[in-house]
């Protein structure tokens, strides 16, 4: 490891993608739950590269109020499928309940629109194949909205981990869990609904510590082993998983939690040294990075920026230079295949080969 290694994390806002391009991306916001309203649409508004234009729910109030607040074209669902407004936007992000992802993807991929889809990209991995095939082709681009991928201090992470500041990444532990039913939601909410959510925790929350270690490693899985349990209002959902996985050259451990205790947090372990990554996944949050090598201890706190609107302003800039995003819809689809493995672990209680498979 060289000494300058830990140089990485100097100017942790910096902006590794961005070429400045000219233009600004339409974005019609397909889906206005709580997350769309509260979290992605001000990320969009607030971006550089993009600006909502159209909104689309079947509620009534939502409907005409958000388009009202960003001086927006309001469009129910069906008048979104017949075209309505198609000049009136670019590009499509999709943040409706995971089974429905595939039907507004085909939309907007028959209108000719690129497409950034909530995570995960569809509730099966048959679901999220097509949502990929669908899009090549169409020649239309596809994101996976992983918003860690487009986090300034994880994308720092990623240099310092390639560039070899652990030696050879050996260890991962990842953990992700919140109170899905504190607050306002009960549990008649579509995340404790298996068929449009295709599974519990995982599929919601266990998808981030998965992910970001791909990212962070540049690495599918090999196989996956889990468990999952549940109780109560959760039925036939997840309510707890743990999960192991199997990377070429590493071991990842894994758990996300529908009850408890809210937590996020990732850590990798080398042969070199180690890094830790408190309040890893929550929006906006303020990451803690400890950082111990030989090279002696780096810890950091409140930096970074606002990685929602990193992530609207990494696909407009995709759009606008003619660039693939790095969670395409690919990306998204492998996770799609490694959950359903790790089901089917805790299923049949074995060790479970993942087969990555393109569309």
């Amino acid at each position: 490891m060289s000494d300058t290694s830990l140089d990485v994390f100097t100017g942790p806002d910096r902006r590794d993608w961005d070429t400045t391009p000219d233009g600004i991306v339409r974005m019609a916001v397909v889906g206005l739950g709580n997350y769309a309203r509260m979290v992605s649409l001000p990320a969009i508004a607030e971006s550089e590269y993009c600006v909502p234009t159209v909104v689309v729910s079947g509620t009534e109030t939502s409907r005409i109020e958000t388009a009202r607040e960003y001086d927006a074209v309001g469009l129910t669902y069906e008048q979104y499928a017949d075209g309505e407004a198609e000049d009136e936007y670019d590009a499509v992000y999709v943040a409706t309940p995971n089974r429905k992802h595939l039907p507004q993807i085909e939309t907007a991929a028959d209108h000719g629109k690129s497409v950034i889809s909530e995570k995960p990209l569809e509730a099966t991995a048959n679901r999220a194949r097509k949502a990929v095939a669908v899009c090549e082709e169409a020649g239309v681009t596809l994101m996976t909205a992983y918003r860690m991928q487009t986090d300034p201090v994880v994308r720092r992470l990623r240099e310092f981990v390639r560039q070899g500041g652990l030696g050879d990444p050996v260890r991962l532990f990842g953990n992700f869990s919140f109170d899905v039913l504190g607050g306002s939601n009960g549990p008649d909410q579509w995340r404790l609904d298996d068929h449009l959510a295709g599974g519990g925790a995982l599929m919601d929350v266990g998808v981030y510590p998965l992910n970001t270690s791909r990212f962070l490693l540049d690495a599918d899985p090999v196989a996956v082993w889990g468990t999952t349990r549940t109780s109560g209002p959760f039925g036939d959902v997840d309510e707890h998983v743990d999960f192991g996985v199997e990377f070429p050259e590493a071991i990842g451990n894994f758990s996300a939690s529908f009850s408890g205790h809210s937590n996020a947090e990732l850590s990798i372990h080398g042969t070199e040294g180690r890094v830790a990554l408190r309040d890893a996944f929550g929006v906006n949050a303020d990451r803690q990075l400890t950082v111990e090598t030989t090279e002696g201890t780096l810890e950091q706190t409140g930096f970074g920026r606002d990685e929602t609107v990193e992530e609207f302003d990494y696909f407009a800039h995709c759009l606008l230079t003619g660039d693939k995003p790095e969670p395409d819809g690919r990306d998204g689809l492998v996770d799609v295949q490694t959950a359903m493995a790790v089901y089917r672990s805790a299923k049949e209680a074995r060790r479970v080969e993942v087969t990555i498979a393109d569309q």
